[in-house]
């Protein structure tokens, strides 16, 4: 070996030593997350923790509900949660798992669709609004498209969809719209994971399926926007939203704002890193945020025990 060589092995030994030296400097960071945050969690919110605040973020994404009570449960124990709308981060607080919460973003309902669809045109011509396109919810009602959600038992956005839906009813005139698109509330034809809707609209497995704002865009699929009425991302229509309900087994469920809220679990060994990453999430991320569709939280208020 020349000494070229010699040196430059030496250079690279060092450097990635030092990398490994710096690896371990992290500290570790569990955060569990609404599956619908994924490609922003595990892409950019990852790098961003660890070169800002030197935080190594292990990430757990599932339906908010779910997480929710596998925390009170005892049978996960994050640094942070972030669920979306107030409901499952009110069970943490409640379940005296955490203080307060902060809100940090917001999304709304959308209708995304796969461009390998049947149905791809007539989507993005409802999108469009093109005249005489067939509105989207006519095209939802075809007996063979195959529509996707998540559970409404464990996600917050398997209830929203069916909001949505219920809303979409009165909006449009259109009776028993929901039942037409839906069959019933639980169908298990059209309930899957949450992070595995988008890749299935990828595929082309699913010719459309219930999205927040958010999703759609890492997989570069397009959406159907839906109006304000009945989007559940407006704030000033909260009050409206009540309009309808959701029975499941006992419980009823009314709409809440699509709003995510950050909390730092009490039980948390890195308080002060975990704090410094919700306090960076509220503020010093924002651009990421953006980036990836999120909205303002507007004036959503702190949730408390």
């Amino acid at each position: 070996m020349n000494r070229r060589s010699l040196l430059a092995g030496s250079a690279a030994l060092f450097a990635l030593g030092g990398g490994a030296a710096r690896a371990q400097d992290l500290t570790s960071l569990d955060v569990a997350y609404a599956g619908s945050m994924g490609s922003m969690m595990e892409g950019p919110i990852k790098d961003g923790a660890a070169q800002t605040l030197q935080i190594a973020m292990h990430g757990i994404g599932q339906g908010s509900d779910a997480l929710a009570k596998l925390i009170v449960g005892g049978s996960i124990t994050p640094d942070v949660f972030i669920p979306v709308t107030p409901h499952p981060m009110m069970t943490v607080l409640t379940g005296g798992k955490a203080t307060s919460a902060v809100p940090i973003a917001r999304t709304e309902m959308v209708i995304a669709y796969s461009p390998k669809s049947k149905y791809a045109q007539q989507f993005a011509d409802a999108a469009a609004g093109k005249p005489g396109a067939m509105p989207w919810w006519q095209i939802l009602e075809a007996t063979d498209i195959n529509f996707g959600r998540t559970d409404p038992t464990t996600d917050p956005q398997g209830r929203n969809i069916i909001f949505a839906l219920q809303l979409a009813e009165a909006y449009y005139k259109q009776p028993g719209l929901a039942q037409m698109v839906l069959i019933n509330t639980i169908n298990p034809a059209q309930i899957f994971s949450e992070p595995t809707v988008q890749a299935r609209l990828q595929s082309g497995e699913l010719d459309a399926a219930s999205a927040y704002k958010i999703q759609p865009g890492p997989f570069n699929l397009p959406y159907v926007t839906l109006p304000k009425e009945i989007n559940l991302g407006d704030a000033s229509m909260h009050e409206a939203y009540k309009a309808t309900s959701l029975l499941l087994g006992d419980k009823t469920y009314t709409p809440e704002p699509l709003v995510y809220y950050a909390a730092v679990l009490d039980a948390s060994p890195h308080k002060d890193k975990a704090t410094a990453f919700v306090n960076w999430l509220s503020g010093g991320a924002a651009p990421i945020f953006r980036k990836y569709f999120y909205d303002p939280p507007l004036g959503a208020a702190p949730l408390h025990a």
